[in-house]
């Protein structure tokens, strides 16, 4: 299968797997990854997902040899966009685990996901430019957010790539670790943040409910749909006092 998906507990590892055409995008890629992120997102138990690439490379981008052949349609989804990812609504936080070069489309899909980890092999780029092309997937608008707009006015104008240090230094990649260990601390970071979101739903619900008080008692017509995961609450095994806070305050506990 060119994507790989595999659920770990709370977190699920989404794994493009075209290490012989250095993971570049197409159909099945897309498609792949689209699907990953509707399990994902449907999946209540989820609460995090990973996505890398089989090694040495992340994600030489768009797969030129499909879109000469007159693929180029296929290599974006309806919901997803570029790669399946680039243009996706989604609710649950998506880790890149960068070990290698993850150019053109391939910085896209890392500039579509919320948090970064890379190994110092990692390169980012967008050098379409080189080609008389242009970053359309994300690269232009969402590259100066991520690091100062002089670096990534440099890096369109000339396609020349960052390494990973100097990605780590201007705030793009999260966590800078040795080669072929981005996916292990990935999965560190995630295990992480599965645990704090864990620890903060009732702190989350508690302030929800407070604030839902505070608009009614000011006579403010507001209506407040809790989402915790996509999912209906009364369906899940929530504490008790976390259902007594939403029934005292009179919200709505469903989507």
């Amino acid at each position: 299968m060119a994507v790989d998906f595999e659920q770990r507990g709370p977190f699920a590892v989404v794994k493009i797997n075209r290490p012989e055409a250095r993971n570049a995008v197409n159909g099945a890629v897309a498609q792949g990854i689209e699907e990953a992120i509707d399990k994902i997102e449907a999946d209540d138990s989820i609460w995090v997902g990973i996505l890398t690439g089989e090694p040495p490379v992340f994600c030489a981008g768009a797969d030129l040899k499909e879109i000469n052949s007159g693929n180029a349609a296929a290599l974006q989804t309806k919901r997803g966009g570029f790669g399946g990812i680039t243009q996706r609504e989604r609710s649950k936080p998506i880790i890149a685990a960068v070990d290698g070069p993850a150019l053109a489309g391939g910085t896209e899909i890392v500039l579509s996901c919320d948090l970064v980890v890379a190994s110092s092999t990692a390169t980012f780029g967008i050098p379409e430019v080189k080609r008389s092309l242009v970053a359309a997937a994300g690269g232009l608008f969402r590259l100066p957010r991520k690091i100062p707009f002089n670096v990534a006015m440099e890096m369109a104008l000339t396609g020349d790539p960052i390494s990973a240090e100097v990605a780590h230094h201007h705030g793009l990649v999260n966590r800078l670790c040795e080669p072929g260990q981005a996916l292990d601390v990935a999965v560190a970071l995630a295990e992480q943040d599965s645990a704090v979101i864990d620890a903060l739903t009732d702190w989350v619900l508690a302030r929800a409910a407070r604030d839902y008080c505070e608009f009614r008692d000011n006579g403010i017509e507001t209506r407040m749909a809790i989402n915790v995961s996509g999912a209906n609450l009364v369906s899940l095994d929530f504490p008790d006092r976390v259902q007594s806070i939403l029934r005292d305050a009179n919200i709505p506990h469903h989507l």
